[in-house]
């Protein structure tokens, strides 16, 4: 077993030296300014990073001190040592991809209180000494062995990179009125007054106006700039949103203080609702860590046990939500228990029409494949051991789930287990349905309007 063992007072050595090399990358920088809270762009920006400004940043003690701790604490001494001070002088660059041998030589021993001074040097791969200086600490007096211990992979993750990037999107582009549906809770309110702020909604806030402004009061959020138009109850404001939009009042719907099927049951209205020939579907677009691209989970919210040619309108649905997010040729994982057709699972044969439908020009703009379990559809490596061929293996942007248990189990364990960021919208209506949920977080709500502006806007542009 690989130990770590000091060197006592009574052991060292004038002239004694030990050397630890490393090599300084980008992630070196994340994981320093994480551990000490130091998010100044100057240490933590990429670009800057590689300037020459940097490497004199670095120098200065961000990382060749944090070196030669080590040294000090694992090697020599060791453990047990206790640092007193340390005085450093930087003598050239150190940047991204240089790799530096840190040594320290004992340079003077103190019996009287068993302190140490130590000369310490650090020189690049080029044999430039970039450091030199001195360090002092007290020696352990008693021997000390301990098992090394192994150290976790620390993975960084940008949480909700995906989500922000769609706000970014939206930058140049006018917000959609949206009629914000009840919004009687300060959930609700907070999550459509931060997305006005943000440029993606101009809010028309439809229910009880009374209720309505005792959520801002108990918010404290000032919401005079805004539009309320008074009903007497979430069904009432349900109906009252889905007729404006219908007027063309409205760009979009937004969900607040009421159940989705109250919301839903006045949109699929067969006479007053905003049904399209396009079967409604919804899509939770998730930013989950360690998958290098958002998963469009669909559906888990809307269609309960969907048909085979509910699951073509779903499909598409995704796949034009996929193209307007900037995804050209968006690859498409029919999700079931198994890869193999088998009568004993109706996913699984409808995984197999689908992509007929597909090769047939029923389904377009998109690469679809299927049966596909979940693992073969984000794993490469678990497709290859099982021997599937698929160009979406791997690298699949949507995920068609069988029903709507599977799909809104799979969205919550990723935003619960995996720490996901999950933003969702309804598609198939004649205008986005912005449907959040009360447990969205404020970057969820955001990207959900993001998504809906986006929509909005490519609506427009389709137009003749």
């Amino acid at each position: 077993m690989d130990c770590i063992e000091n060197r006592t007072f009574d052991e060292l050595k004038v002239g004694e030296t030990a050397s630890l090399a490393r090599t300084l990358t980008y992630k070196d920088i994340e994981l320093f300014a994480i551990m000490s809270g130091d998010v100044n762009p100057a240490h933590v920006d990429e670009a800057f990073a590689k300037s020459d400004m940097f490497h004199k940043i670095v120098a200065h003690g961000m990382w060749g001190g944090a070196l030669i701790s080590t040294v000090l604490g694992t090697q020599m001494p060791g453990p047990g040592t206790i640092y007193l001070n340390q005085s450093l002088r930087f003598g050239g660059p150190v940047g991204l991809g240089d790799t530096i041998t840190i040594t320290l030589k004992v340079a003077e021993k103190k019996p009287e209180k068993h302190r140490v001074i130590l000369d310490c040097q650090a020189v690049n791969q080029h044999g430039q000494i970039v450091i030199t200086g001195t360090a002092e600490v007290i020696a352990p007096t008693e021997k000390i062995s301990r098992p090394r211990v192994i150290l976790p992979e620390v993975e960084l993750h940008e949480k909700g990179r995906f989500h922000r990037k769609l706000v970014e999107m939206t930058k140049d582009l006018a917000p959609i009125r949206t009629a914000v549906v009840h919004p009687v809770d300060t959930v609700s309110l907070l999550g459509a007054i931060e997305a006005a702020r943000e440029q993606l909604i101009v809010p028309i806030l439809i229910g009880p106006k009374a209720k309505i402004r005792a959520a801002a009061a108990q918010a404290q959020l000032d919401i005079s700039p805004y539009e309320i138009i008074s009903t007497e109850h979430s069904e009432a404001a349900a109906v009252f949103s889905v007729a404006m939009a219908r007027a063309g009042k409205v760009e979009a719907l937004m969900k607040g203080a009421l159940h989705t099927d109250e919301l839903m049951c006045a949109v699929i209205d067969a006479d007053l609702g905003l049904r399209t020939a396009r079967r409604i579907s919804h899509v939770f677009i998730i930013d989950a860590r360690g998958y290098p691209r958002p998963l469009f989970v669909t559906d888990a919210a809307i269609n309960v046990y969907p048909t085979l040619d509910d699951k073509r309108d779903i499909v598409q649905n995704a796949i034009d939500l996929a193209h307007a997010l900037g995804i050209a040729q968006p690859k498409v994982a029919i999700l079931a228990a198994v890869e193999t057709v088998t009568t004993k699972l109706r996913s699984t044969l409808d995984a197999a029409a689908l992509c007929k439908m597909a090769d047939r020009g029923q389904i377009t703009g998109g690469i679809i494949d299927g049966p596909l379990a979940f693992d073969n559809a984000v794993s490469e490596e678990a497709a290859q051991t099982k021997g599937i061929v698929s160009p979406v293996a791997g690298e699949a942007d949507i995920f068609v789930v069988p029903d709507v248990e599977a799909g809104n189990m799979l969205a919550k364990q990723l935003e619960y287990l995996a720490d996901a960021e999950i933003a969702g919208i309804v598609l198939g209506a004649r205008v986005p349905i912005i449907l959040t949920s009360r447990a969205d977080k404020a970057l969820a709500r955001q990207g959900s309007c993001a998504i809906a502006l986006l929509l909005a806007r490519r609506k427009l542009q389709a137009k003749p």
